[in-house]
């Protein structure tokens, strides 16, 4: 399993919301890139990105944090917030990005998802309060559960799916097992999960997932690193030697 370190940008600075909760927010500091070359020296094989502000608005106030990101890390950068058009999800692959995350408009045009996976790498983003598919930055729930939604999105063409899970993001107290589980069981699509996790512990957790011989494909983490409870390096070093 993938350690996926999540850079979450608002506004220009890192920070984390609670819960999804925009008046929620912990800024961890105002320097993107310095914060992904920190990753990217401590090992992480991938970096999450998401524009928080555009995963609200559509407007993609920090696509060129997310480019010089990618120019300056040799890391792999998966990107999402507001990828709801053929050219956003363009200009996010000419910044460099190799992988878009798509929710909001796979739940609301699967076509389009269509569309963009047929050009490049897409994960699905299904941002879930209980089983609930929500949107537009977690503000709207679309009544969808998500065993349901990823029935739907079978046949798009995108390579993964994001699972997060709203009510235990940044609380650090472990993350949903079971729903997890059910993804596990309800789609063949390459599994990132990402909420909860709080200790390495709950990291090696994840890692040991395993339904009918399918495991999680990665975990992104940003609280936990930010607040000093999971280090990048040990983290991957222990993924890495896990024997399970």
């Amino acid at each position: 399993m993938d350690l996926y370190p999540a850079i979450d940008l608002r506004g220009g600075r890192v920070v984390q919301l609670t819960q999804g909760d925009f008046d929620r927010e912990r800024v961890h500091g105002s320097d993107p890139v310095a914060v992904a070359c920190a990753f990217a020296d401590a090992g992480a094989p991938w970096i999450h990105t998401v524009d928080l502000d555009a995963a609200r608005t559509g407007e993609p106030v920090n696509r060129h944090l997310i480019a010089a990101i990618a120019a300056a890390v040799d890391v792999p950068i998966q990107a999402g917030g507001g990828v709801r058009s053929v050219e956003a999800a363009a200009a996010l692959a000419d910044a460099g990005v190799a992988r878009v995350v798509m929710g909001t408009a796979a739940m609301e045009s699967p076509d389009l998802v269509a569309q963009i996976a047929a050009r490049q790498p897409v994960a699905l983003g299904l941002d879930v309060k209980g089983r609930e598919v929500a949107v537009k930055g977690w503000l709207e729930g679309t009544g969808t559960d998500i065993a349901v939604a990823l029935q739907r999105l079978a046949d798009v063409g995108a390579s993964a799916v994001v699972v997060t899970q709203i009510d235990v993001e940044g609380l650090m107290g472990g993350p949903d097992l079971e729903g997890l589980r059910e993804v596990l069981r309800a789609t063949s699509l390459d599994v990132i999960a990402s909420g909860g996790v709080g200790t390495l512990s709950d990291l090696l957790a994840l890692d040991d997932l395993e339904i009918d011989g399918r495991r999680l494909a990665g975990a992104i983490v940003g609280t936990a690193i930010y607040e000093g409870r999971v280090d990048v390096a040990e983290a991957v070093r222990a993924l890495a030697g896990n024997p399970t």
